[in-house]
């Protein structure tokens, strides 16, 4: 019997070091994000948060201010590195926040929080409909959902951008299924909302946010490039690109999506455009 195929995304092996290695400029990049997504929170004193898919902890932190003293936000992950990073963030801040290490889909909780959010953790579900169900479960009979998910590839310079530049250097990935779990899995929303509507959420909104991504910076305009490609050689589809290609084939690609960043050169360093859903719904 021939072994199980690696999971593109494996949160307790090399995806979950990676995001931690690179947790500083990962964080920067979504930052405009994770303000998207308090302001949609709506977070009140004396609520009970959960965070799916916390990561580092930064939105947890984020939210925590908002309901204390009275509330608590609870950042849950599947990562034990990342847990373990975002309890070294927390550190000794008098935060009203905890860190679980625990599958958001399939895990129990008590039918307590007022809010569940997430920052782009909810597109890796294997089951998205059980999932969601599960998460029902942890909601108040009045509680609400509020996350942030990517849209479309297309629509995404952080992955369109350089994958674009190689083309004609690196051979083309195979297409990739649009529904398979990963960032890009919650693009249509259409999907997303038969899925919460299957899962028994209710008041679903889905509304486009557009915000820029700083991916480079430095303190020169070439140091700031250097950046936006170490960035995109260490995380993304690049870096899966890349892996099996000859050194000369490796030199020229990376040429060329050095110059495609130059291009999105500004003041403050290297912008790209991303492109994503804030979705809202209530517990049914």
């Amino acid at each position: 019997m021939s072994a199980e195929p690696p999971r593109p995304f494996d949160w307790n092996g090399d995806s979950g070091d990676r995001w931690v290695e690179n947790q500083v400029r990962l964080d920067r990049m979504l930052a405009a994000y994770g303000d998207a997504l308090r302001d949609a929170a709506q977070a009140q004193p004396g609520e009970r948060v959960l965070d799916v898919g916390c990561g580092a902890g930064v939105t947890t932190l984020d939210l925590a201010p908002l309901v204390a003293p009275d509330g608590r936000v609870t950042g849950v992950d599947i990562s034990g590195a990342l847990i373990r990073r975002a309890r070294e963030i927390a550190g000794e801040q008098e935060l009203p926040v905890k860190f679980l290490l625990a599958d958001a889909a399939a895990g129990r909780f008590d039918p307590i929080h007022d809010l569940i959010v997430s920052r782009f953790g909810v597109m890796f579900f294997d089951e998205p409909v059980a999932a969601f169900r599960n998460l029902r479960t942890a909601l108040k009979p009045d509680g609400r959902m509020a996350f942030v998910c990517w849209r479309g590839a297309g629509e995404n310079d952080w992955t369109r951008l350089p994958m674009t530049a190689i083309r004609g250097i690196v051979p083309p990935p195979p297409p990739a299924d649009p529904e398979a779990p990963g960032p890009f899995s919650f693009g249509d929303p259409a999907r997303v909302e038969r899925i919460l509507t299957e899962a028994g959420f209710t008041e679903i909104r889905i509304v486009a946010v557009d915000e820029p991504v700083l991916f480079g910076v430095g303190p020169t305009p070439d140091q700031a490039v250097e950046d936006a490609v170490a960035n995109a050689v260490k995380v993304g589809p690049l870096e899966r690109a890349l892996k099996t290609v000859s050194d000369d084939t490796r030199t020229r690609a990376i040429a060329a999506v050095r110059a495609a960043y130059r291009a999105r050169l500004t003041p403050g360093g290297v912008v790209i455009s991303g492109a994503a859903w804030m979705v809202t719904a209530r517990n049914g």
